[in-house]
Formats: C-alpha cells, sequence, structure tokens
C-alpha cells in the first residue's frame, strides 16, 4: 500500500512531500523536507520498519550540513554505519523520532497497538536538527509517552524531558493530519 502525504509547518512556511509504503516485510517512510524550524534547512529522509513496525534502518541528509546513517537489529541495538560503531546509549530504542517531520509518530502509533485511552511510556532515537546538536550527528535517547485518547484517531504525545505534549490527529494509516502548533496536512493522495 502506497500513502503520499504532504504537511506543512504550522505557520505554513515550509513544506514536506512524504512516500509511505507498506508491504509484508514492513513500513518504508521516504520524505523531502524543506523548513524554516530552527534556520532554514532543506533535508531528506528514508526510514525502513520491519514487520512489526520496530524501526530497522534511518537516514536522514541534509542539503549543505551532515548526514546520518544508523542501522538497529529490532531489539534495540543500534550501529552507527557512517562511523562503523555501536551506539549504546540507543539500547532499548525501537523507534526513530526526527524532528523535521511528523512521519515518524506514525512507527509508535502503528508498533504499539494502542486500545483507547491506553498508555505506553517508551524510548526512542531522537534525530534533532544539525543546530541542535554538539558534537557527532546522531540520534540521542529521549523518554517520550503516547496515549491513545479516542478509539480511532486521536493519540496525546508528550515528551517526558520537555513536558512538552500536543493532541495528534491520524489518518487510517497512522499517518499524521495535525499535530497543533508544529504540522498540519495540506495533501493527501493514496496513489
Amino acid at each position: 500500500m502506497k500513502n503520499v502525504v504532504r504537511w506543512c509547518d504550522w505557520e505554513g512556511k515550509g513544506l514536506e512531500h512524504c512516500v509511505c509504503l507498506e508491504d509484508n516485510d514492513g513500513l518504508t517512510l521516504e520524505g523531502v523536507v524543506v523548513t524554516t524550524q530552527d534556520g532554514l534547512h532543506g533535508g531528506h529522509y528514508r526510514v525502513r520498519t520491519d514487520a512489526a513496525f520496530r524501526t530497522r534502518e534511518v537516514r536522514v541528509d541534509h542539503v549543505g550540513g551532515p548526514s546520518l546513517y544508523v542501522a538497529a537489529d529490532g531489539e534495540g541495538h543500534w550501529r552507527d554505519l557512517i562511523g562503523d560503531r555501536a551506539l549504546p546509549e540507543l539500547n532499548g530504542c525501537l523507534d526513530v523520532d526526527i524532528r523535521m517531520t511528523p512521519a515518524t509518530n506514525t512507527l509508535p502509533i502503528r508498533r504499539l497497538k494502542l486500545k483507547a485511552e491506553e498508555i505506553s511510556d517508551i524510548a526512542v532515537a531522537y534525530v534533532p536538527l544539525p543546530g541542535q546538536m554538539a558534537g557527532d550527528f546522531l540520534p540521542r535517547r529521549v523518554e517520550q509517552r503516547y496515549t491513545h485518547l479516542t478509539p480511532d484517531s486521536r493519540y496525546r504525545y508528550e515528551g517526558l524531558a520537555t513536558g512538552f505534549t500536543a493532541e495528534l490527529e491520524v489518518d487510517a494509516a497512522g499517518l499524521v493530519l495535525d499535530y497543533p502548533g508544529v504540522f498540519r496536512r495540506v495533501r493527501t493522495s493514496g496513489k
């Protein structure tokens, strides 16, 4: 199944084009983002999961900036493929959260399969924007909480270290429709 979606940032100054491909082997998210978040940025990302929606491979390339290429074994062990080293600080993380896109919120929503009013605390491999990092451009571990608010399409996302909270509305594929104050969907196609 293929979903093509577009988001803009809440102010309408940035745009993202994302293709979500799902087959028996898992999910692939691939997108191009032009954003004004934390300065001007353009980037490309590609995320691949296994059939259980556990993140297996992440590539992020910023135009004129750093690149990141990491892989996970599906059991929470990560490796930097550019620097050829283990990333033990990410042990236990099954999902990735890329700051420049709402697409990666789909991953825990699909993987966790929460029932209405069910809550789950998770650790994710968080990829900030380049200007938000000191040192190597690599994911860092952050704690998050997802709460399924209604039987179909509303989730509460919480960044446990930051106190940030947002109620996300998603479509039947788990892709974000609205992420108040941050992103909104501007175009959808099922082709």
